[in-house]
């Protein structure tokens, strides 16, 4: 047990406001006169990302080495929190080994466009997939003893011009769909930290923005942790600790400490929030030296294995017209071609990336577990800023290899330069050469499997209907050579899910007329309708939907049961079949929608799912719990959620466009409405359980036959009555409410 350090309140005024920043790039101050040591954070989120000799640079590619895990793109296909926990639990140990007490992740900002080019660091389009997702690492990292950093607060959803854009965006989607991941880890997990974003939020940067990390963060979710800002991400130092942030990262070299220490002593600045935020520094302080142990190690074998686990149960089985498993058989010869299987493309660029412990590539592991099948090789392109080759050649090469083979494997992705942290892109397709390579190919041997390595989505469109199989690869981490091979031959049954939509065209995307902004800002025009919100809203065709992913046995679900809960959650269960000779994985996912909402919503939301194996043969029950909360909305009147009363219709399926089958349910809700004005229209007088029967009865005291009373009685007219403010109508001919009678109403409908 550590003893309890000095508090802020026995330390001087710039000891107080030296703990606020960094000592260097990567550590905390330290204050040796009151025993308070420095800790280490370092980068993540997939690895642990330690410079080895320490330094005030990044350090990008001079890192200690460490297992590279398969990135978030990956592990959000997984759609298995047990996973994702044990992911978080490995990265924990690595992290203590190394002596970090605060590794930088997860990343769970929302996909909101495919050209995001850090989407590789993110989980899902999908608050609840990226939120259930997200709290397992958190929970597996911090159950060793290290600290996460819940990262990037918040819509951080672009990198361009990210240092300064504005999000533009309405509080319902942001609520919804931006923070709502967010606001289910910070209160299932308690982080130890949340990492402010750089960009501003309707106007405010989010470091200084008190709506944000005060309002919100701790008053609302009742976060208990520290708030970091992300590296440079402080724009002034002042503004940002009054807002809530409480350490600054990294070192400003005193600058910004004597900034402090100035505020506090002409009297703009409070000296017990100073207080507030070197205390939380300090109560970090103490967790991390809790949680360290100079003696720790891990078994870096063992966590190779795991990666490949993991690897392997986030490959996505797209599309499979018979040609996968491949064969072992004696005489079956397989070509691999793509210069990818050799040299892989295994995790994004930027600050996330990690020197692995070892890197596997597909082309030995697939020549490993061919057994009596042979295995040939042409590379089709070059990769890694090659010196000029030649490409016709290349090409001839694989199209003799795939002409002579029973099965051609064709490796094409996004090189690093196309997709990293610092840049978006600036289209969804593949390299020109690779495509040209495909079509090549595809043209000597039908039989082909395509198999891809990206970050970001990429367009598949132009030839998806071509080729027999296409697996979606992902980043993979550095056992992802290995996982590839044990989809490919079937060791491993494919259980990986989309956790974003794979569009048809760019231009089909919601976002598309509003990304990346211009002049500083980016309006978040499309509001709640991010991808399969959007697609399946507006009934567009898409390549391949959300929560979409095959295998090699298949599953009949049965007839779902929804019920309430005393407490407002829905029960939803379904029996699960696996039809197939294979055992495998299911992710079962629960949508619901709520037909005849008082607010706009999308057609259907995801609101729960489970990973499943089910036997050959066997059935499975499956039971999905729904939070009251997931099924709330937030009410821009009120202020705070609101879960409407009413009929909620369930469907438990496979895909946002694969629905097995719905039940409906009844909701009390929790009867919270906006108040009524007289700026509130008829209409919303006449459907509020109180006010309707108030306004109904002194309309009732005039002639029904004139006036508004007889435009209400009529159908052709009623529903243009329905539009007018309460106040308006008070002047219409014949009225029998008048103007001095408004506010009695509004009073007896709030006090009825």
């Amino acid at each position: 047990m550590v003893d309890r350090l000095t508090r802020a309140s026995e330390l001087t005024l710039e000891e107080k406001a030296s703990l606020t920043s960094g000592r260097s790039f990567w550590s905390t101050e330290a204050v040796d006169r009151a025993g308070i040591p420095s800790i280490y954070l370092t980068d993540g989120p997939h690895g642990v990302r330690k410079q080895a000799q320490g330094g005030d640079h990044l350090g990008i590619g001079d890192s200690v080495p460490a297992t590279c895990f398969p990135p978030a793109v990956a592990l959000g296909s997984s759609w298995d929190a047990e996973l994702l926990e044990r992911v978080g639990r490995a990265l924990g140990e690595e992290a203590k080994a190394e002596g970090v007490g605060v590794l930088l992740g997860p990343g769970i900002n929302i996909k909101r466009s495919p050209l995001c080019g850090r989407n590789f660091e993110y989980l899902s389009e999908d608050p609840i997939v990226s939120g259930r997702l997200g709290a397992a690492l958190v929970r597996g990292l911090q159950s060793q003893g290290v600290g996460a950093s819940l990262k990037h607060f918040a819509a951080n959803n672009q990198e361009t011009d990210r240092l300064r854009v504005s999000a533009d965006v309405d509080e319902r989607p942001l609520r919804e769909i931006y923070l709502r991941g967010f606001q289910h880890i910070v209160e299932q997990t308690q982080p130890w930290t949340v990492m402010c974003s750089y960009n501003r939020i309707n106007g405010v940067y989010a470091s200084e923005d008190p709506w944000l990390l005060t309002s919100v963060l701790r008053e609302e979710w009742g976060f208990e942790g520290l708030v970091v800002s992300d590296w440079g991400a402080v724009n002034d130092r002042v503004s940002a600790l009054v807002a809530g942030l409480d350490l600054e990262m990294p070192s400003s070299g005193g600058v910004t400490d004597a900034r402090l220490v100035a505020a506090v002593r002409d009297g703009s600045l409070s000296e017990s929030v100073l207080d507030t935020a070197a205390d939380r520094v300090i109560e970090l302080v103490e967790k991390a030296l809790a949680g360290a142990d100079a003696d720790a190690t891990y078994d870096a074998e063992a966590h190779h294995a795991l990666a490949r686990e993991v690897a392997g149960r986030s490959v996505v089985l797209l599309k499979n017209d018979g040609v996968l498993p491949l064969s072992t058989a004696a005489g079956r010869t397989i070509a691999v071609i793509g210069e990818f299987a050799r040299t892989p493309r295994y995790q994004g660029a930027g600050s996330s990336q990690i020197v692995p412990t070892r890197l596997d590539n597909a082309l030995d592991e697939l020549v490993a577990l061919a057994g009596d099948a042979t295995v040939t090789f042409a590379p089709g392109y070059a990769v890694g800023g090659a010196e000029a080759v030649d490409e016709v050649a290349l090409t001839a090469e694989a199209v003799a290899a795939a002409a002579a083979a029973d099965d051609a494997v064709v490796f094409l992705g996004l090189p690093s330069e196309d997709e990293s942290e610092g840049f978006d892109r600036e289209h969804l397709e593949l390299p020109a050469a690779q495509t040209a390579l495909l079509e090549a190919v595809i043209a000597a041997n039908p039989r082909v499997t395509v198999v891809l390595s990206n970050g970001g989505v990429v367009r598949v469109s132009g030839w998806a209907d071509r080729v027999p199989a296409i697996v979606e690869g992902w980043l993979l981490g550095q056992a992802g050579g290995g996982a590839i091979a044990d989809v490919l031959f079937g060791v491993v049954n494919p259980s990986g899910r989309l956790a974003e939509s794979i569009p048809v065209r760019l231009e089909d995307t919601a976002s598309y007329l509003n990304f990346p902004g211009e002049k500083g800002h980016v309006r978040y025009g499309e509001g709640l309708f991010v991808g399969y919100r959007d697609f399946d809203a507006r009934g567009l065709d898409v390549s391949f939907p959300f929560g979409h992913g095959l295998s090699y046995t298949t599953f009949a679900f049965g007839a779902p049961v929804a019920t309430a809960n005393a407490d407002g959650a829905l029960r939803v269960s379904v029996d699960v079949t696996n039809t197939g000779a294979r055992d495998g994985r299911e992710v079962v996912q629960v949508y619901v929608s709520v037909p005849g909402s008082r607010v706009q919503r999308p057609v259907r939301e995801l609101k729960g799912f489970a990973n499943v194996a089910v036997a050959a043969g066997a059935t499975e029950t499956v039971v999905v719990e729904v939070p009251a909360a997931d099924l709330a909305y937030f009410d821009t009147e009120l202020g705070g959620w609101v879960v409407e009363g009413g009929d909620y219709v369930v469907e438990v399926g496979a895909s946002s466009r694969d629905l097995r089958g719905s039940a409906t349910v009844a909701l009390a809700g929790d009867g919270r409405r906006a108040p009524l004005t007289v700026d509130s229209t008829l209409g919303e007088w006449l459907e509020h359980p109180v006010g309707g029967p108030i306004l109904m009865a002194a309309l009732a005291q005039g002639a029904e036959t004139q006036g508004m009373g007889a435009m209400l009685a009529d159908p052709g007219l009623r529903r243009m009555a329905e539009s007018i403010p309460l106040i308006r109508a008070a002047s219409f001919p014949g009225s029998p409410v008048t103007r001095e009678q408004l506010d009695q109403l509004v009073a007896a409908a709030a006090g009825a």
